[in-house]
């Protein structure tokens, strides 16, 4: 099944042209910019605005004995935390993930 599924993904036009070009890591060989550093920033304070942040709203919402606070904050930060993350995406380039993406060919051909 796992071969069978593979395959499949081996015959897309994105993964049969990293397959032939034999893509590589190079790409983070490269000094990263500070427009890059500044998006991976980002990507790791969404991480603390997450959950985290929801954990301790939850624990001041008990604290106050103000439900309303957990269930009108919780979904806010959640989606500040979504914002903060795809800006940092941005931010930080699609070079660097599509480099990776083109990497996975690899698994790709050792699955096949």
């Amino acid at each position: 099944m796992i071969k069978k599924l593979a395959n499949g993904i081996a015959k897309t036009k994105f993964a049969s042209r990293a397959i032939n070009d034999g893509a590589d890591l190079g790409a983070f060989k490269e000094k990263p910019t500070a427009q890059n550093l500044l998006g991976i920033l980002l990507m790791c304070c969404s991480y603390i605005i997450g959950w985290p942040a929801v954990g301790l709203i939850g624990a001041f919402s008990i604290y106050w004995h103000e439900s309303m606070l957990i269930i009108a904050g919780s979904p806010l930060l959640l989606v500040i935390a979504h914002l903060v993350f795809l800006a940092g995406m941005y931010l930080a380039g699609g070079k660097y993930v599509m480099v990776f993406f083109r990497w996975a060919r690899v698994t790709l051909e050792k699955l096949m």
